[in-house]
């Protein structure tokens, strides 16, 4: 999943201001200078072509530093509407042209959009500062958070004043001059070092092909991953020939099924090593030197380390909540992998194989255990999972939770003909917002799944301005005759991506600058993974794809029963990565690690079996070096014990009961950040979360 979301990106560009720019030659057209005509004020995406990128970007700077100028400039006492609530609807044209220009550079990039980011991204991190390190500015700021306590806000406006006042001091408001001047150029290294980080990884990704032209090294392949691997080999110019690649859709049936062990020793050596092929692309250094970089920065703001500085805001507070919540998971789940590997060498030595597990070996074998254990293949679920009925599933669920429906709208312009546009309303009608959905894997699509969109929810003088939400990921495409048919992990996918969507489509705040917890934020994904596999909701998407016919029960009692199947290796990948994340953001000096030895050093201080590799390896982690979760990674297990225990709630009260969905809705989804997270939770469940269901579903119990 990439972290990068609409909101957090709208709040790092909305407040940007100005300084040298390039020379851009004017284009009066450019769809960004006219009124949006589409419906619901939609980007014209069906116009925007790359010239029109820069030009709006300069002028949206522009534009709001004349925002900002008149702010500083106001003769009145600051106050939270002349100073806080201003600001916060500052830079319109700015946020308009980076929301769509980072949704496309994440998910339609060419080399054009590549050259315009490296261009364009030290010009924001300039202006961010900018505003940021505006001493003037920050004094109103700082005058307005001083008296808070007798302005009469009201708790939307008490948060707004506390995260903009927060959101200066820690972007170094503060410093002195000298430390400031410092803080600039870490600031502006660091947005090019991280950029150039995933451009690598992109690259690194989409060069890799493993092209099988011998017949008999297709063995044990399912004809549907057969066809969709000539389709690639047809549009990579290898006709007649099958191509895979590293990313997951292509790469995972191979490892599952594959009989050829060393061709899946190559396709998984090339995923892991990613970044670390000592080429033009090679990310070591790189990740070195951002570590480095966040701990010098940190110093500067008081914190002993980037960890400390990055959790002072989010539920976890302090590293050492974190390493005490990974370390009571670890070795339970530790002790189940190495269970799962012992009964797959089983196998093997039963077979008359006469090597030792290895991690290009464990999708295999774990797809034989899985057979043998629980008389479940893979391959039997696929025919059930048709796309379309997986995604008309997410919206049923989400229609009889809370009342909504999803319309198809086919004259929103789109920036590909693969996205599908759909408008959410209320039971009555009422317009909610717009879901963008782009699933399938193409040449300049970042590899994951991740929610983002083209504007957030906001309120501008009582009128609410509805959301735009993309839901972008990298499924199985149709191939051959067959359609799209999803591994149940892709299920499992589009279900969580979706949950990001209604948090941001039932968003109800007036201000965009709203901040939430990162480690609260996989909540209301997550949850919706939780309803999958009740057989209520299975039965209303899981349908046989030629005949119509609902997932057979005992079909759906294998599911169940295998539920706990291969969660020690799922469960041990993921937190080795985030052992990893916290590694990295822990260290107290500025000294250049070698990464392949530090990342070496932090797995065996952990005890990680040599048969599995963390989910993300230091040079292609992009979560943690260009995405957004730095020191944050564990935001999904730590929102596990969250999500484990609100759907409780649901199973204790009944899975669709309406007074339980409109609690959670009103709680944790319309709230968006406009009071403290745990106290949201508390009013939704009644008391603090509790990790027993985490542990009960993970088979750590």
């Amino acid at each position: 999943m990439k972290p990068v979301c609409l909101f957090c990106m709208l709040l790092l560009f909305a407040s940007l201001s100005i300084a040298d720019q390039p020379e851009v030659i004017p284009t009066p057209d450019n769809p960004f200078f006219q009124p949006y005509t589409a419906p619901f004020a939609a980007p014209p995406l069906d116009k925007i072509k790359n010239e029109h990128f820069m030009p709006a970007f300069v002028k949206g700077m522009e534009e709001q530093k004349k925002e900002i100028a008149a702010i500083i400039d106001n003769p009145q006492k600051p106050d939270f509407e002349n100073t806080i609530a201003a600001l916060d609807r500052s830079g319109d044209l700015l946020a308009n042209t980076s929301a769509v220009f980072w949704s496309l550079q994440s998910a339609n990039t060419d080399d054009e959009i590549q050259t315009i980011a490296r261009d364009v991204t030290p010009l924001l991190t300039t202006h961010q500062d900018d505003i940021r390190l505006n001493e003037k500015l920050f004094q109103r700021i700082k005058s307005v958070h001083e008296r808070r306590n007798e302005l009469g806000l009201d708790t939307e406006q008490a948060k707004l004043l506390q995260d903009t006042y927060t959101y200066f001091v820690r972007g170094g408001a503060d410093l002195t001059a000298e430390k400031k001047a410092r803080f600039r150029e870490i600031n502006e290294k660091l947005s090019m070092l991280t950029l150039t980080f995933d451009e690598n990884v992109l690259k690194e990704t989409s060069a890799f092909k493993l092209v099988i032209d011998k017949e008999d090294d297709l063995a044990g392949l399912p004809p549907a991953v057969v066809a969709a691997a000539a389709e690639a080999a047809e549009a990579a110019g290898e006709k007649g020939k099958w191509v895979f690649t590293v990313k997951k859709p292509s790469m995972i049936p191979f490892l599952q099924y594959a009989k050829n062990r060393d061709l899946r020793q190559k396709l998984f050596t090339a995923y892991v090593m990613r970044g670390d092929n000592n080429n033009e692309f090679d990310n070591k250094k790189i990740a070195a030197e951002i570590a480095a970089l966040r701990v010098e920065r940190a110093n500067l703001q008081g914190s002993r380390t980037y960890a400390d500085f990055s959790l002072q805001r989010n539920m976890a507070k302090t590293p050492q909540n974190v390493y005490d919540f990974l370390n009571k998971l670890w070795e339970p789940a530790l002790a189940n992998a190495k269970k799962e590997r012992d009964e797959m060498q089983k196998i093997i030595d039963r077979e008359g194989g006469a090597f030792k597990l290895q991690p290009w070996d464990w999708w295999y074998y774990a797809e034989k255990v899985r057979k043998e254990k629980y008389d479940l293949d893979e391959n039997e679920l696929r025919p059930y999972f048709l796309l379309d009925n997986v995604r008309q599933g997410a919206f049923d669920l989400a229609g009889k939770l809370y009342g909504i429906q999803f319309v198809e709208r086919k004259d929103v312009p789109v920036y590909c003909d693969e996205v599908k546009v759909f408008e959410v309303k209320e039971a009555d009608g009422t317009h909610i917002g717009l879901l963008y959905t782009d699933y399938f894997p193409r040449p300049g699509k970042q590899a994951g799944a991740w929610c983002g969109g083209f504007r957030g929810q906001e309120r501008r003088d009582g009128v609410m301005i509805t959301p735009l939400v993309t839901n972008v990921g990298n499924f199985s495409r149709p191939a051959g005759d067959l359609p799209s048919l999803l591994s149940p992990d892709e299920v499992e996918t589009l279900f969580h991506e979706f949950g990001h969507a209604l948090h941001g489509l039932f968003s109800n705040t007036t201000y965009r600058g709203l901040s939430l917890p990162g480690d609260f934020v996989e909540l209301p994904s997550q949850i919706m993974e939780n309803f999958i596999y009740e057989p209520e909701v299975l039965k209303t998407f899981a349908r046989h794809y030629k005949t119509g016919e609902v997932i057979p029960q005992p079909l759906v009692d294998k599911i169940i029963a295998s539920s706990k199947f291969n969660q020690g290796f799922i469960t041990v990948e993921y937190l080795a990565a985030c052992y990893l994340d916290m590694d990295w953001h822990i260290l107290t000096d500025t000294a250049l690690r070698e990464t392949n030895d530090f990342e070496n050093k932090s797995m065996a201080k952990i005890g990680l079996i040599p048969e599995i590799v963390p989910r993300y390896r230091s040079t292609y982690f992009l979560h943690t070096f260009s995405g957004g979760y730095s020191a944050g990674y564990y935001y999904y297990i730590w929102a596990e014990v969250l999500d484990s225990d609100a759907f409780q709630a649901f199973k204790e009260n009944g899975l669709y009961d309406q007074k339980t969905a409109r609690a959670f809705r009103e709680y944790v989804l319309a709230r968006s950040s406009a009071d403290d997270a745990m106290k949201m939770y508390i009013k939704f469940r009644g008391v603090e979360p509790d990790i027993e269901p985490l542990l009960r579903k993970r088979g750590l119990k």
